[in-house]
């Protein structure tokens, strides 16, 4: 691992780095300038403002390119992070396919595009990579706004050379005056798995014309390679591009092999033979993925070193090494997934790099919940030989982890980057009796609706989804999981459990997976959504929960509220903190884990907290104890399927406002819900007639905004959120 980041370069050019250990985190000081090339026209990166430049250099100029922009990224990798290892990977064949095509008359796809970090500095956007102060100047993907270089804005996977037939097709119909000139799909990384790419090779052979796929095999994914296509991979490798099966010659494409994918000189010759081709052809290249970490063996000799020099002993910048071609299960090799400690060739961890000022820090909302998830299910797998955990290619950041991986075997399997297959396979499980836990993120779960539709949910198969970074959060804007509520819950059949401490989620995945046939077992799908920032936070600090104070009931029932606080028609049938539990009024089987629970009983204003809004109802119920004298009713509704009508109805007494909050989408989400049911059962006595407020997210795309500044856009803040209350009274 390149274990620091860098105090400037000595005068051979090496890239000097020195680093001090402080407990267990590593930091080191970075200039404001984290290559000399920024600003000094003596190096070459620092003179790429286009493409043209590329094309400009000796042919002896290009490895010394490519030096240098594999030192930027590694500088860059340990002060802002990202996709480093990919891009790492890809540097030789982005200059070569810069030097060779003519961007942007030459239309090149990158997917999955978090390997554009090349192709952005080659395109003007270098300084965005060399200067601290620029790094948020670029997304971690292509986007049109920023260049006209950049395609598509695609931060998912596999739809490359779907897109590039679209492109190609639209140039053949308009002839030379579409404006369109050569055009390259650039695939790979884990991406060639995804249905959604089988797909466009079928139609690519078929359309014919002008079209260049590049397919950069670095024999790894997300996490490592899975599935039958990367044995006949894996044989063109070592019969350098001669073995059949030739997947890519059955579909009907034309191919081309280069062993030599970090090589810039070979890929230049092999893009300059594959220019302006006039019919479909695939161009394989072998790459090394963190091409410029540090080897496996150097790693392990290495990473409890206070100073770590970093010596780029090549003319590109990377080292030899034997990574590769592991024989264990999982097609990786056995580093402990941290994000800090990546190295050459079948490493997980080089997938994400986390910037040097997270050393040190406890686990993000994902990894801690993916964990306990995993703590749990673990143990029944001795005995319940169909539990199955199924991840589509994401297990490490979503706290799967390799140990875990490895101790249930069987019990645990990656179908790569392939969502809907994954979704399609539980239901299968599912159906034959198994017990199917299908684990990833939010905005990758849109890959699989209609899956979730027909063979989830229209067959009423028990399916138990844990729905990742799910929510309002500062991603990017391909991976907001703002939407997962107005998807999920909308699903006829499904259940979406929306948990908001570690017991309640727990408790729901015991309920989700319980066996077949089991009393207490749902009837059909069940999506828990997995705690995010705000939940994890008021459980590390109960001071969040000023109302409760985490303390709630262990196992939620229903209860009866005090007569003052109570309906006529029936009271609330959910359990209050403090409250006697009602015996009576308990429902058998399922029912409970649908009831919304009360945790405080008050009167004027209700406040219902959707998951992760749930810290957010306690907060303001308190200020408007404190500077209204104001006793909220605080609700905790625990799922957005279903309404508690029951609830909703013991409002009517006493409330003049019922405030909803949520962290997700507004329109066609859940706090519309409440308000529609007021509306839809308007009762002759105008003072029964609450007033809702919602609160929740505009329908719109964000990118890279902080969560605090989310939070306060949409009004999701304790002033905001008291003073609307109070406007109205």
């Amino acid at each position: 691992m390149r274990n620091a980041s860098g105090n400037g370069f000595d005068s051979s050019d090496s890239f000097a780095v020195s680093g001090a250990a402080e407990g267990a985190a590593r930091l080191h000081d970075i200039p404001p300038s984290i290559t000399p090339s920024h600003g000094d026209d003596s190096h070459l990166l620092s003179r790429i403002a286009s493409p043209a430049d590329v094309k400009a250099l000796a042919p002896n100029e290009l490895a010394e390119l490519c030096r240098e922009i594999r030192t930027t990224l590694l500088a860059y990798g340990h002060q802002h992070g990202g996709h480093i290892g990919s891009n790492l990977g890809m540097v030789e064949a982005t200059v070569a396919l810069h030097r060779v095509f003519d961007s942007p008359r030459d239309r090149i796809v990158f997917d999955v595009s978090h390997q554009s970090y090349v192709h952005k500095m080659l395109t003007g956007r270098a300084g965005a990579y060399m200067d601290p102060n620029r790094f948020g100047e670029v997304t971690g993907f292509t986007n049109p706004d920023e260049s006209e270089h950049d395609q598509f804005v695609l931060g998912h996977t596999g739809t490359s050379i779907s897109l590039a037939c679209g492109l190609a097709k639209t140039r053949d119909m308009e002839g030379p005056g579409s404006g369109i000139g050569n055009v390259v799909a650039v695939i790979g990384d884990g991406s060639l798995s995804s249905g959604v790419a089988f797909e466009g090779l079928n139609n690519a052979a078929e359309q014919g014309g002008n079209l260049i796929i590049v397919f950069n095999d670095n024999e790894m994914s997300i996490a490592g390679d899975f599935g039958g296509m990367y044995g006949p991979l894996a044989r063109l490798r070592a019969s350098g591009g001669t073995a059949q099966p030739n997947l890519f010659n059955a579909f009907g494409l034309d191919y081309r092999y280069v062993a030599a994918g970090n090589d810039v000189s070979a890929l230049v010759a092999a893009f300059e033979e594959v220019r302006d081709i006039d019919h479909p052809v695939v161009v394989h290249i072998h790459t090394l993925k963190g091409a410029g970490y540090d080897s496996e063996e150097t790693h392990a000799n290495q990473q409890n070193a206070s100073t770590l020099p970093v010596s780029l002993d090549s003319p590109t910048g990377v080292h030899p090494t034997d990574n590769v071609n592991h024989s264990e299960p999982w097609h990786s090799d056995h580093c402990n997934l941290s994000d800090h400690e990546p190295h050459e060739g079948q490493c997980e961890a080089s997938h994400w790099q986390n910037p040097d000022a997270a050393i040190g820090k406890p686990d993000d909302p994902r990894k801690h919940y993916g964990k306990m998830a995993m703590a749990a299910l673990e143990p029944r797998f001795a005995t319940e030989p169909g539990l199955v955990v199924i991840s589509p290619a994401t297990p490490g950041s979503n706290g799967i982890t390799h140990e875990f991986r490895e101790r249930a075997g069987s019990h645990y399997v990656d179908t790569g980057i392939t969502e809907s297959h994954a979704v399609a396979y539980a239901a299968g499980i599912a159906r034959a009796g198994g017990t199917p836990v299908v684990a990833t993120t939010a905005s990758f779960f849109q890959r699989a609706y209609d899956q979730f539709f027909q063979e989830m949910s229209l067959n009423r198969s028990r399916v138990t989804v844990l729905d990742f970074l799910g929510g309002l959060s500062g991603s990017d804007n391909t991976h907001s999981g703002a939407y997962d509520v107005t998807m999920f819950s909308n699903i006829p059949g499904v259940t979406m459990l929306v948990p908001t401490s570690a017991r309640d989620y727990l408790a729901d995945l015991a309920w989700a997976t319980a066996p077949a046939g089991s009393a207490d077992a749902p009837a059909g799908p069940a999506v828990i959504r997995v705690p995010g920032e705000a939940i994890l936070a008021a459980e590390r600090d109960a001071t969040l929960l000023p109302v409760t104070g985490g303390q709630i009931a262990d196992r939620p029932q229903s209860a009866s509220l005090p007569a003052s606080a109570s309906s006529a028609s029936g009271g609330i049938s959910a359990a209050t903190v403090r409250g006697t539990v009602s015996v009576t009024a308990q429902h058998a089987g399922a029912r409970h884990m649908l009831d919304w629970r009360v945790n405080q009983t008050g009167s004027q204003v209700a406040i219902i907290g959707l998951g992760n809004a749930y810290p957010l109802a306690e907060q303001t119920a308190a200020a408007l104890s404190d500077d209204y004298g104001i006793t909220a009713t605080v609700i905790d509704p625990r799922q957005c399927t279903s309404l508690d009508s029951d609830v909703l109805e013991s409002l009517r007494d006493g409330h003049q406002q019922v405030i909803t909050l949520e962290d997700g989408q507004l329109e066609g989400g859940w706090g519309e819900k409440v308000t529609a049911y007021y509306a839809n059962h308007h009762v002759s006595d105008g003072s029964r007639n609450p007033r809702v407020l919602n609160f929740g997210a505009a329908k719109e795309f964000t990118d890279r905004v902080s969560l605090g500044e989310l939070n306060e856009r949409y009004g999701l803040t304790v002033e905001q959120v008291t003073e609307a209350i109070t406007r109205c009274f």
